[in-house]
């Protein structure tokens, strides 16, 4: 399982709305959708649901998956986030590593500020992308860069990275730079509101308004393999 000395479990999708994107994964605490496989790999893994709790459209979800979360147990503002991951592809297929600003309970989002080190959906096979949304910049107005791979992103393992200064965020794919912001780069009159300490979050959706749902042809069990995930400070 994972540490639990770092990490938490989000659970559910009707209780939150269908985590505000119309997905279709039920999230668990599960060893079936969250374990360690022995050779140091964190494993999640979503699959069609047997017995399910309720998606946010009345019926019950037709996958479970499991979504992780650091808040309240490790954190950063400053430094290098990064994870070395194997992802899954296929139609519908969603995994995620991003940040959310320690004050969500409070400042609520998108005023939290969220960072996505690196979202892939299967419908882009070769492209990974990095975001970021705050106040007046969040959903489909989130400040995003596609990174094309060349080839398919679920082929290998790769290594996916922000290094997050003051006033500034970069991100790396197998360490390149590919996208930077500053608060410069944001709309006339918004907030950069990362000036803070962060959470970090790992989880496989499945379908959704960004990347659809699954098809036929759509493998399932579908893993998302995670080696390691560090968080450095720099000197």
């Amino acid at each position: 399982m994972p540490n639990a000395a770092n990490w938490n479990y989000d659970l559910g999708n009707a209780e939150n709305s269908g985590w505000g994107n119309h997905e279709l994964e039920y999230y668990t605490s599960s060893a079936r959708n969250a374990q360690t496989d022995g050779n140091g790999m964190l494993v999640i893994t979503a699959e069609k649901a047997s017995n399910p709790g309720p998606c946010w459209n009345g019926s019950p979800c037709p996958y479970t998956s499991a979504r992780i979360h650091t808040n309240g147990k490790v954190g950063f503002t400053y430094g290098k986030v990064e994870a070395r991951m194997k992802l899954p592809a296929g139609a519908g297929i969603w995994p995620a590593f991003w940040a959310l600003g320690t004050d969500l309970a409070t400042a609520g989002w998108p005023n939290s500020g969220e960072i996505d080190i690196m979202e892939f959906v299967g419908k882009t096979p070769n492209t990974v992308y990095g975001t970021l949304h705050g106040p007046g910049y969040s959903g489909a107005q989130g400040i995003n860069k596609p990174y094309d791979l060349g080839s398919a992103v679920s082929a290998d393992f790769h290594t996916y990275t922000i290094i997050k200064r003051p006033n500034e965020i970069i991100w790396q794919v197998d360490g390149k730079d590919y996208h930077r912001l500053t608060p410069a780069s944001l709309p006339a009159g918004a907030n950069w509101v990362f000036e803070k300490p962060f959470f970090v979050i790992l989880n496989l959706a499945i379908g959704g308004d960004w990347p659809g749902s699954p098809d036929a042809n759509t493998v399932f069990p579908a893993q998302m393999k995670v080696d390691w995930v560090r968080v450095y400070k720099e000197n």
